[in-house]
């Protein structure tokens, strides 16, 4: 990975599956803050493991790619495994990183954000400097954003978050740069816990009906948090605040970005 020279805007490159609003949403945030000046960036490319005609959603985050004129750099992760026997995709995992690396081998990105990339990369975080969105706070749980809601419902929560932390092949466990909490307790949060109070993950998982207003209330306020977090993030390492050398030796604090956030929702 090359050092960056603070003079110059900051290199970005993207990967995502590009599923949903939510893909699209981190992506679109991160755009009109460079527009506006607020994070001195420009975007290098977007990488994403489908194809046209997958799915509608990830055809319409490709529309708006390419109408920004950004060079977007499709590899289809489904396609990939079929021409490979359909084997099991953690003995490919290595293999398509490695042809998604030769096709953006004209980039140089400082750093590369996973924002909806539903693929382990254990490769490409080695060749590149990534950052990922987690909705969780610094030491919760782990996993797939469905796993950490059922798990921070089984657990009682008082208060979630979600944190940026640098990508490793050990997932959703590399050095934390930023992070934002909020409390999931009070008005429409306690209502929703009513239903599901005393109550397991695992039992939630097998019966949703009766938690799944907590559920979507939990989802609902952190996905509005990670757009303005990633945001945040980016300017502090645009401007210099965050020395990411520092952090992927673990020397470097997580900055807690909560009012930034706050502020910017407000």
């Amino acid at each position: 990975m090359d050092r960056r020279d603070p003079e110059e805007p900051l290199r970005l490159g993207w990967f995502s599956t590009g599923r949903g609003q939510g893909s699209l949403g981190l992506l679109s945030s991160v755009l009109e803050a460079i527009d506006s000046g607020r994070i001195r960036a420009r975007m290098e490319f977007v990488f994403c493991n489908r194809e046209r005609g997958h799915a509608a959603g990830s055809d319409h985050f490709m529309d708006y790619v390419e109408s920004r004129g950004i060079p977007l750099a499709l590899l289809s992760s489904r396609r990939f495994r079929r021409e490979r026997g359909d084997v099991p995709w953690a003995g490919l995992r290595d293999s398509f990183d490695l042809a998604a690396a030769n096709l953006l081998s004209a980039y140089r990105p400082d750093v590369a954000v996973n924002a909806g990339y539903m693929l382990i990369a254990p490769v490409l975080c080695r060749l590149y400097r990534m950052i990922n969105v987690h909705p969780a706070l610094p030491g919760g749980p782990v996993g797939m954003w469905q796993d950490v809601i059922w798990e921070l419902m089984g657990q009682g929560a008082v208060r979630s978050g979600a944190m940026v932390h640098l990508v490793t092949e050990d997932v959703d466990e590399g050095p934390v740069l930023s992070y934002c909490g909020f409390p999931v307790r009070g008005g429409a949060f306690d209502r929703a816990w009513v239903a599901v109070e005393g109550r397991s993950a695992g039992e939630l998982k097998q019966d949703p009906r009766r938690s799944m207003p907590l559920f979507r209330v939990i989802r609902e306020a952190g996905l509005v948090r990670e757009r303005p977090l990633l945001v945040e993030t980016l300017r502090t390492i645009a401007d210099g605040r965050v020395d990411l050398d520092a952090a992927e030796r673990g020397e470097h604090p997580a900055l807690d970005l909560t009012a930034e956030v706050e502020t910017a929702l407000s």
